[in-house]
């Protein structure tokens, strides 16, 4: 099987415009492929690619720079952040959403400028490992962690939550990586586009608003330092 890059013919009896099923998307993320994770349509109505930290590959790098902005960014637990040593970017964020990105970073060891699929599929995977420390990494880098809101899509229904969410649910290290699907003139695709090509590739399809009805049905009061299924 391949893992952190997953491209395959339509999911059999997957509807072209009808979203998948949580636990479908659980279960990708815990088998190492990609989903799609779509939010409001009031809020930035957007879709990323997610896929666990801990299985990102070069090939799923490269599946990920083909097809959204390129901005690949990883979900984080705040004890995570802390271990790693990783304030936030800035003193004062003033971006709408308010997404708490740190400083950037990259491998210290076995990578070479940090930009390209291997180094940056090496970063990730360093960023996942419970045993990797604040030296391990050099700042500031080419991947880009944000630090996800302790009770997960329950207190802030963004994509870094939903990340977060997805990837302890399905029993991976607590790091996800995410990017924004784009179309093939660079701007962003939207529910139909994103439809499209999640059909295309086999891969599920949610909305936050379904993650946070699951957690509603399943994990009401669980942080995002401690999900259960």
């Amino acid at each position: 099987m391949e893992t952190g890059c997953v491209s395959r013919p339509r999911r059999e009896g997957a509807s072209s415009d009808t979203f998948d099923s949580v636990d479908s998307a659980i279960a990708a993320i815990g088998r190492g492929e990609f989903v799609v994770v779509v939010d409001d349509e009031s809020r930035e109505n957007e879709g990323d690619l997610i896929v666990a930290a801990d299985a990102i590959t070069p090939e799923g790098i490269g599946f990920m720079l083909r097809h959204t902005s390129g901005l690949i960014c990883v979900s984080i637990s705040g004890d995570v952040a802390d271990r790693l040593q990783l304030p936030p970017m800035v003193a004062q964020n003033s971006e709408s959403f308010q997404t708490a990105f740190t400083v950037s970073v990259d491998k210290r060891t076995g990578v070479s400028t940090g930009i390209s699929a291997s180094d940056r599929a090496a970063t990730l995977r360093a960023l996942a490992d419970p045993h990797s420390v604040a030296a391990d990494f050099v700042r500031p880098g080419h991947v880009f962690p944000l630090r996800a809101r302790s009770g997960g899509v329950m207190v802030r229904p963004g994509h870094t939550e939903a990340a977060q969410d997805l990837v302890r649910l399905a029993g991976r290290e607590p790091a996800g990586v995410l990017c924004e699907i784009v179309n093939e003139d660079g701007e962003m695709a939207r529910r139909p586009d994103l439809f499209r090509f999640a059909r295309s590739h086999g891969l599920a399809i949610i909305t936050i608003a379904q993650l946070i009805d699951w957690r509603r049905a399943n994990a009401p009061h669980a942080t995002c330092g401690g999900i259960s299924k």
